[in-house]
């Protein structure tokens, strides 16, 4: 039941504070590390599925600008990420299994992937001029905010954009599952995400259950983003099974990545059941029996 004396968290200065706490970590650095990379990539996620809970409350010019510049800091920072994650899964998987990585010492794309090169003393061009791109447009984004009028926020229209992005969840669940393509498991993950960063908003309704709800939804996403991360891998390494012509020891390495994967949907399945299953619906997942608008 939403009743008019409960107030939802604020939205304004929560975006406001997602890209502040980008811009102060990356105003320390002229080039970031792999943990700055990390957390503003979690940031832009954050900001991206509140500015959508706000799609029907702001207008559409500064509705496509923000998630725009939100965007493109994620796709910025998106190729440095990957490249940091490659490395750690390889490196765990030759800790664990190094008969496996015996036969690929030549292997020009293990190399490639493997090797981490020393940090020169100034960072290269590009990568300061990306840097700098990030913090020109989130400064702008943060200076257009502090004069966004959200002050009569609907918390109506609010909670019917969350059920859409409920409703988004569970289609996108049912077809990852019907069909667990690396593709569609992704775009299972991303709305997800956006439903477990926007129900946060929605914590005063019921604090207890939502966040126990959002602990279990955040457990759930890792999961989904190990298998992502193991499944572009597997793409980074052009990998295709050929035969008797293939590789034995491409063929185990892939293998045991597939079976990485394997463990990490089996923790995903029955949560996802439980809450985007056919017939779920989003008051019942938020512990409500009746909800009056």
């Amino acid at each position: 039941m939403l009743l008019d004396y409960v107030r939802l968290k604020d939205i304004k200065p929560a975006l406001s504070g997602y890209i502040n706490e980008s811009l102060n970590m990356i105003n320390q650095t002229p080039a970031p590390d792999d943990k700055v990379v990390h957390d503003i990539r979690v940031l832009m996620k954050k900001s991206r599925a509140t500015i959508r809970l706000l799609v029907t409350q702001i207008d559409k010019t500064s509705y496509d600008r923000e998630y725009s510049t939100f965007r493109e800091v994620g796709v910025i920072l998106r190729q440095w990420r990957e490249t940091s994650v490659h490395r750690k899964i390889l490196k765990d998987l030759k800790k664990r299994y190094p008969e496996v990585f015996t036969g690929l010492n030549e292997n020009e794309d293990l190399l490639r992937l493997t090797k981490k090169t020393d940090m020169p003393q100034e960072p290269p061009v590009n990568v300061v001029n990306a840097t700098q791109r990030i913090k020109d447009i989130l400064q702008k984004s943060h200076y257009r905010i502090r004069f966004l009028s959200l002050n009569k926020t609907d918390p109506h229209l609010l909670l019917d954009e969350l059920d859409n992005t409920f409703a988004l969840v569970r289609d996108r669940f049912i077809n990852a599952r019907n069909n667990p393509r690396p593709e569609n498991l992704h775009e299972f993950r991303k709305r997800a995400k956006d439903f477990l960063y926007q129900l946060y908003f929605f914590r005063p309704l019921k604090p207890g259950v939502i966040k126990s709800l959002e602990k279990k939804l955040d457990t759930m996403t890792q999961n989904l983003g190990k298998f992502n991360d193991l499944a572009v891998l597997i793409k980074t390494l052009g990998y295709k099974y050929s035969g008797k012509n293939s590789n034995p020891d491409l063929d185990d390495l892939v293998l045991l990545i597939r079976q990485e994967q394997d463990r990490f949907l089996l923790k995903v399945w029955p949560p996802a059941y439980k809450f985007f299953g056919p017939g779920q619906k989003l008051i019942s997942v938020m512990g409500f029996k009746l909800l009056v608008l």
